[in-house]
């Protein structure tokens, strides 16, 4: 674990000086809550880390492509910032090896899921914030971000309808849709999950799939129809 420990203060470019931070953003609420002394977990630091993350990212593509309109940054900062993208660099900083899981958790998978690493990451981002303030956590998420920011805007044949609809509410309201998994049932081998989606203006929808990214995407589908239905005369 030290090992790991020290690989990721490496990878992230930050040696925190405030360790109890770093040990907070690694402790999934699993594991507090099976813990005889129940400890402080990383979900008010995912919370922070969300904001600094989407900071961080959206500055520095303002900064590389000057002249790109509000639609194309918004989907560039969409894709570098996804669960699957945040995942994959999770791993890549060995933090599926850090985390600290409850019992439940670990025997059901949790150590590789790409949700809980991605919220592990934006938890890190926020704890890299506190303890060494905003620049500290510009230079850890560029350091970690490095080889993945696009060298051009590149314009998709087509886009899918979370994008769609995400680009869609930002143009309307200047907020994204809120996704969040509202259920999950049936054995792991066809297990089916439902999603909740609250669009800025308060509408919900919800929409099942096979995972969790299926069900967004249904949701996503059903909120883009929901719109065009009002704006039809």
């Amino acid at each position: 674990m030290k090992d790991a420990l020290r690989k990721l203060q490496t990878d992230i470019g930050h040696d925190f000086s405030d360790h109890t931070l770093l040990e907070t953003a690694l402790t999934h609420s699993s594991h507090a809550n099976e813990s005889a002394n129940p400890a402080a977990h990383n979900e008010r630091l995912e919370f922070l880390g969300d904001a600094v993350l989407e900071l961080c990212v959206s500055e520095e593509l303002f900064s590389r492509f000057p002249q790109a309109p509000e639609g194309a940054l918004t989907l560039l900062r969409s894709k570098l910032v996804s669960e699957p993208a945040l995942a994959e660099l999770a791993r890549k900083c060995d933090l599926d090896r850090c985390i600290r899981l409850g019992k439940g958790e670990e025997s059901q998978g949790g150590r590789q899921r790409d949700s809980l690493l991605s919220d592990a990451l934006e938890a890190i981002f926020a704890a890299v914030f506190l303890d060494g303030g905003f620049e500290a956590a510009r230079r850890s998420i560029r350091k970690i971000f490095s080889g993945m920011w696009p060298e051009s805007l590149v314009e998709p044949k087509s886009k899918d309808y979370k994008s769609r609809l995400q680009e869609l509410t930002q143009k309307r309201y200047k907020a994204r849709p809120v996704y969040s998994l509202a259920d999950s049932r049936g054995p792991e081998h066809e297990k089916l999950f439902e999603v909740r989606l609250i669009l800025p203006d308060g509408h919900e929808v919800t929409a099942s799939g096979s995972s969790v990214k299926k069900a967004e995407q249904m949701a996503a589908k059903k909120a883009l129809s929901d719109i065009r239905d009002t704006l039809d005369p």
